[in-house]
């Protein structure tokens, strides 16, 4: 189990350039009396993940200014061990997502699919 992911809550890092969508999951998120950061794009979350520390990143992969796998890669190579979840509504991702990822969800998802993702990267 990743050191960074032992907490029951935990504090996530959730990027997505839509604000409907960040408030949908920030709500699901806190169901389980997570603490939720928000970025609206892969270069605000960058500059918060340098900021702070997290136990997950949440991203979507379409964004603009940095897509999710560039702030996955650049994520990464600050913190390789650290848990990277990467949501997309397109397929064509499913099959071939980055290697710099850890997980992958296509929207729509569940609440179930959100918690069952989280529980295999923490």
């Amino acid at each position: 189990m990743n050191e960074q992911c032992k907490t029951i809550r935990k504090r996530i890092l959730l990027a997505d350039d839509q604000q409907e969508v960040r408030d949908t999951i920030k709500l699901l998120l806190r169901l389980d009396e997570h603490t939720v950061a928000e970025a609206t794009n892969g270069r605000e979350a960058l500059e918060m993940f340098t900021q702070d520390r997290f136990d997950l990143v949440i991203t979507d992969y379409f964004m603009p200014e940095m897509r999710g796998d560039e702030l996955a890669a650049n994520v990464k190579h600050l913190v390789p061990s650290q848990p990277i979840l990467m949501l997309t509504g397109s397929a064509e991702l499913v099959d071939g997502f980055s290697t710099t990822v850890d997980a992958l969800l296509r929207k729509p998802f569940s609440l179930v699919d959100l918690r069952q993702a989280i529980a295999r990267l923490c």
